[in-house]
């Protein structure tokens, strides 16, 4: 008598989750692509792409609001998506749209393709976190998971610190630096291809996905929403015009300038902590006093560009205060949406986008109407009014919602 086969789900059964280093830094580079090179490289390079296409200030700030539209709009399909189509396709799709934005970009002999490869570059990052969010949720142990989750967002400023290097060896030929992107987001779309898992079953998910959480405004969201504009509203102004305040105000060097942008960036790492730090001091006053201390480095950077030493401290000040709050709302959304991560992450990101989005051309337009330091005392204070915006209560070690 043949012996009976093992019946296929005995066979195929495996442990739910992977290992945390797989996911982490693989989702960190995804992450540091797509925001720190494929999103905000462009502010780095904005006085040389200022020159070499003859931009004002407030047309710099509008092409850097179309980049933030596309996040806004990329963010909203890639919420629906993620969660009716397997974490690693949308994860690719995101470094797909990356390396096809930095490659217009390196390209671009006119406004026009600048506009539009800034726009693809920008759509990237509204992809790549949604999918990551939920791929942590699922598939790392719930005793790593904030913290795998925090270092993945921390990958912004890897990028930045990437990106400073080569733009300095680059100098003026800006372009070759824009490739030098294109490939690192080509490589790092097939790591994310092996590294993603293909798909969460739905067991996992807590049966069939559906297209919208219920209810869709938890406890607490709005608050976490407008939060989340007044942050990307007050970030707005480092992020797009960081670079070129300290060239045009403070005379600093090609070199000087490359070096607080790096800086910046790496300072921002610093940022994967965010979920040790909600932690220990609670996610409302973690976001109340980031946000004052945002707000402080940002009006610090444009008040002191004639010194070195604190433009350096300001903006590395600046990366630390962004990346830890951008951790922070992402903890924020997922304990909101426990049984949607990637709505709960979507969300808020989206609403930090829509403020850059609103902030960057208003940046540009107060900086030619009256200058560029007015312009961001006023960015610093929307990071004031937003400290107000803090959750209810404190960050709990489980999935709880938080008011």
């Amino acid at each position: 008598m043949t012996p009976s086969r093992p019946a296929p789900s005995v066979r195929h059964v495996e442990t739910p989750y992977l290992h945390p280093l797989r996911l982490a830094t693989a989702g960190a580079a995804l992450i540091a692509t797509c925001y720190g090179i494929a999103r905000f490289a462009y502010g780095l390079f904005v006085p040389v792409l200022r020159q070499e296409f003859d931009l004002d200030a407030a047309t710099a700030g509008l092409i850097a609001s179309s980049s933030y539209t596309a996040y806004c709009i990329a963010i909203v399909v890639s919420m629906v998506v993620t969660g009716r189509v397997a974490p690693r396709r949308v994860a690719v799709m995101a470094g797909a749209l990356a390396t096809a934005g930095t490659a217009l970009i390196a390209s671009a002999t006119d406004t026009a393709t600048l506009s539009i490869g800034v726009v693809v570059a920008g759509a990237s990052t509204g992809v790549a976190s949604p999918p990551l969010a939920e791929a942590v949720a699922h598939r790392i142990g719930p005793g790593h998971r904030d913290r795998v989750q925090s270092v993945v967002n921390a990958g912004t400023g890897v990028g930045v610190m990437l990106s400073g290097p080569i733009a300095l060896a680059a100098g003026a030929h800006w372009r070759p630096a824009w490739i030098v992107f294109a490939l690192i987001a080509l490589a790092v779309t097939a790591w994310n291809a092996w590294a993603v898992p293909p798909d969460i079953p739905r067991t996992e998910r807590g049966g069939a996905p559906s297209l919208l959480p219920t209810p869709l405004l938890a406890p607490g969201a709005v608050r976490m929403l407008a939060a989340a504009v007044a942050m990307g509203a007050a970030s707005s102004a480092v992020w797009t015009f960081g670079r070129d305040i300290v060239i045009t105000e403070g005379g600093a060097s090609p070199v000087a300038s490359t070096f607080m942008w790096v800086c910046l960036g790496a300072a921002g790492v610093l940022g994967a902590f965010a979920g040790d730090i909600a932690a220990r001091t609670g996610l409302g006053r973690s976001w109340g006093g980031t946000m004052l201390a945002l707000g402080a480095a940002t009006a610090g950077l444009a008040l002191m560009t004639g010194s070195s030493a604190a433009v350096i401290v300001s903006a590395a000040a600046f990366g630390v205060f962004y990346t830890v709050l951008t951790g922070l709302l992402l903890l924020w959304g997922i304990r909101l949406y426990p049984n949607a991560p990637s709505f709960g992450v979507g969300s808020s990101f989206l609403m930090i986008a829509a403020g850059q989005a609103v902030g960057a051309p208003l940046v540009g337009v107060a900086s030619d109407l009256w200058s560029p330091v007015t312009a961001f005392g006023l960015a610093a204070g929307a990071a004031a009014l937003g400290a107000l915006l803090r959750p209810r209560s404190a960050l709990g070690p489980g999935p709880v919602g938080i008011r």
